[in-house]
């Protein structure tokens, strides 16, 4: 209904320009295009009829309108522009001149749009929800605030800009606030799943640990969230039932969802319970999880940067400091090549040679340095 209302208006616009230009427009064929959804067709019968650069407002308007629907985001904005030259207030159009520049990429030119919206409407409510989205990174959430207080101003119960504002508001640690926003939200919306799982962190922070409780357990029958999951378990920590805190964060383990921080508490946990060696495991896994698998490579990198300086006792020191995050059969080559060529210390050298090959390299990729090690193993030998 909503549609072929649209196509009436259309075909009532087109109709009041025909005394607007010597050639009449067929309206059957253009309210066949219209109805049969062709708006390249539409469009493209348009510029036959009223050329590339008619000047006439509502005739701009309704050729950027099908160049739109038609997905020619270029020619759309085109005529959107000529008609927003002759009437740069009109909202239809600056919403359209927004919309086409904010899936184009263009950021700065939607927000300019968008902020002349508001110049004019500045109770518009989707504007400012609008706005707000246009501000991402952490950087620009003072400017992304202000946008989502307007809006929740205006809309206090809207649950897309509640949790947006109340992120917001923790990013800046006002817990208060940001509980109070969803708060309000949700006794409008007491079945918003979304909300509810927002609000548990939150009142964590507040340490309103009942709650988490209460909320995160109905929340898990609805499905085993990692996010509520965590939160609920250390509310469950912070009550002191730790094995319940355990059994969830185990929950997450098994899932292969853990992180630095659930390893860090379930540790937490076993310690308050006196299981001195599940504590220890699990301090070394949250050890090993803070540290990237990657770190013994960067170390190899830089000694080979200060190596190929010739800062070589910075270079053993690098090299020797990857060994103690993970031993990789490149960094035992690399040191071991370091000794023999740089230092001129065999015997170190053949040591490194030696935990090279039993460090398992492989037998493809590493075939030439496999080689190259068990010749200048048998070589070094022989000098000693």
């Amino acid at each position: 209904m909503k549609n072929l209302f649209l196509l009436i208006t259309l075909l009532g616009l087109n109709l009041s320009l025909y005394a607007q230009n010597n050639q009449a427009v067929d309206k059957e064929k253009l309210f066949d295009f219209y109805q049969s959804q062709r708006y390249a067709d539409a469009a493209q019968y348009l510029k036959s009829i009223y050329g590339e650069e008619p000047d006439d407002f509502k005739i701009l308007s309704q050729m950027g309108y099908c160049f739109l629907m038609a997905g020619n985001n270029v020619e759309a904005e085109k005529f959107y522009g000529r008609a927003y030259i002759l009437q740069p207030q009109n909202l239809p159009i600056l919403f359209s001149l927004a919309s086409i520049n904010n899936k184009r990429g263009n950021t700065e030119k939607a927000r300019k749009y968008y902020g002349e919206i508001v110049k004019t409407d500045s109770n518009n409510f989707n504007v400012y929800k609008l706005l707000a989205n246009m501000y991402s990174s952490p950087k620009e959430d003072s400017v992304k605030l202000i946008y989502l207080l307007k809006a929740h101003k205006i809309n206090p119960l809207e649950g897309d800009v509640a949790a947006d504002l109340a992120e917001v508001h923790s990013n800046y640690q006002q817990y208060e606030k940001a509980y109070d926003v969803l708060d309000i939200a949700i006794k409008d919306d007491s079945d918003n799943l979304v909300l509810q799982r927002a609000k548990l962190p939150i009142a964590n922070q507040l340490k309103r640990y009942a709650e988490v409780i209460a909320s995160g357990e109905k929340l898990l029958k609805d499905g085993a969230d990692a996010g509520v999951i965590k939160d609920v378990a250390k509310a469950y920590y912070y009550t002191k039932k730790y094995q319940k805190a355990i059994d969830l964060f185990k929950v997450l383990e098994v899932a292969a969802m853990q992180n630095e921080a659930t390893l860090y508490y379930t540790s937490l946990s076993y310690r308050a319970l006196k299981n001195y060696q599940q504590a220890a495991i699990y301090t070394k896994k949250t050890i090993d999880e803070a540290i990237s698998p990657n770190t013994s490579s960067y170390y190899s990198l830089l000694g080979l940067v200060y190596e190929e300086n010739n800062q070589l006792s910075l270079a053993n020191a690098a090299y020797k400091k990857g060994l103690q995050f993970k031993v990789v059969p490149t960094l035992y080559y690399r040191m071991a090549v370091f000794y023999d060529t740089k230092l001129k210390q065999g015997k170190n050298a053949l040591k490194y040679y030696i935990l090279y090959l039993k460090s398992k390299p492989s037998l493809t990729d590493d075939k030439e340095e496999i080689k190259f090690t068990k010749d200048r193993i048998a070589q070094l030998n022989l000098t000693d």
